[in-house]
């Protein structure tokens, strides 16, 4: 396997969290929000939640008499007009703490009322800017936040983050909010909320965490602790995958939310991100393609996606794609260095239809007319291309995406 080198020129960023994990963990809530002196707790959730399990109702429970209330409407993409209805219900119900009850949509609507009730700008100058060919810029928001705990009911790298994307009214619109101060205080990965979880919902989010997993494996130079980061959450996926679709394994999907927590540190241990060419443009590719789609998950994207990048773009970074083909079990010193990335393609494939994943566009019943919107969408991703390469690269690019059906 390739070898790691470590840097030693970074920062470390880290911030306070409480996990409680296990059964019974969610006995720890009254504690927890004992602990901040709150006596006004107001709980954001989905609909499925709140109504098809009992994990709501649980909570007010353990809440007695400091439970303000209640949004159970925040939907899928977290849609501006639900994140407003919620943030009015929170404040008519004096809120002094915010409880997020679900996974990535519920708990960036969190984030996000925690923003709309704490600062006093209009939304449209609390958003990040991206300038065309230049840096994000986030504005500095500087009161201060409600505490927030998150329960989790599938692990999902918005647990622990400071960053959460809006759904505009108008398409093509970009709405993100970032501030560190609506990081959560504690996170709650208790067995029984995570039962809750429909397998589907499940499978989906670790494609999205096992692919970004796999895609850190191609990093040949990396600080030791960002290394150690990735290598654990790659060994905790790949055990923890294919167990997934089993809808009584509680130990998988525990695993799922020890895997999102240490792929979330990789960025404060001084890690960064996905700098490989495959890595690049499946990431860009994938924003497009679920921001066109709403009905595409972030996981079903990547999945379908990275197996013909792979092949098309893999060889173009010849030591990344034998740290992964190494990775996977698919490739060994002394191999043809050719051959790393081919077979990594074909294991990816393998292993993500193993959990009911796409390994390609067909299997997600996407349009080829959607072609030309993805290309040109992922050609303005900032994050994905900081250099601007991709633009002189668009010819190739195309065929790149178009292999993928």
């Amino acid at each position: 396997m390739p070898v790691i080198e470590h840097t030693l020129d970074y920062r470390l960023v880290s911030y306070p969290v409480r996990v409680y994990s296990g059964k019974d963990a969610l006995e720890s809530l009254p504690s927890e929000v004992s602990r901040h002196r709150a006596k006004r707790v107001f709980v954001i959730s989905g609909r499925s939640v709140s109504q098809k399990t009992p994990l709501v109702k649980r909570i007010r429970t353990l809440l007695g008499e400091n439970f303000a209330g209640l949004y159970d409407d925040m939907g899928k993409d977290t849609p501006v007009a639900n994140v407003m209805a919620a943030r009015d219900k929170a404040r008519e119900a004096g809120a002094d703490l915010l409880i997020g009850v679900g996974a990535g949509s519920v708990i960036q609507g969190t984030r996000i009322v925690a923003i709309l009730l704490a600062e006093k700008e209009p939304v449209e100058k609390l958003i990040t800017q991206y300038p065309p060919g230049m840096p994000a810029i986030s504005p500095k928001l500087m009161a201060p936040k409600l505490p927030i705990i998150n329960v989790l009911t599938v692990g999902s790298s918005a647990q622990n983050r400071a960053g959460s994307p809006m759904k505009s009214e108008k398409p093509g619109v970009r709405m993100e909010f970032f501030d560190p101060k609506t990081r959560p205080v504690a996170l709650f990965w208790d067995d029984e909320a995570l039962l809750t979880a429909p397998v589907s919902m499940v499978c989906a989010s670790g494609g999205a965490i096992y692919w970004r997993a796999v895609m850190n494996m191609g990093y040949t130079r990396a600080t030791a602790l960002a290394d150690y980061n990735r290598r654990q959450t790659f060994d905790i996926m790949s055990k923890a995958l294919p167990r997934l679709k089993d809808p009584n394994d509680v130990a998988a999907r525990n695993d799922l939310c020890v895997a999102t927590f240490l792929q979330n540190r990789d960025v404060d241990d001084g890690g960064g991100n996905v700098r490989h060419w495959v890595g690049r443009v499946v990431y860009a590719f994938a924003a497009a393609l679920f921001g066109m789609h709403g009905e595409v998950s972030q996981g079903a994207a990547h999945c379908a996606l990275t197996p013909a990048a792979i092949r098309h773009l893999g060889p173009r970074d010849p030591e990344a794609m034998c740290a992964i083909a190494s990775a996977l079990g698919v490739w060994k010193d002394g191999d043809p260095v050719a051959e790393a990335s081919p077979r990594a393609a074909d294991e990816l494939e393998r292993v993500f239809r193993s959990i009911g994943m796409p390994a390609n566009l067909s299997e997600l019943n996407i349009p080829k007319s959607s072609a030309a919107v993805i290309l040109n969408a992922s050609m303005t991703n900032f994050n994905a291309d900081p250099k601007q390469e991709f633009i002189k690269e668009k010819d190739y690019l195309g065929e790149v995406l178009a292999s993928a059906w």
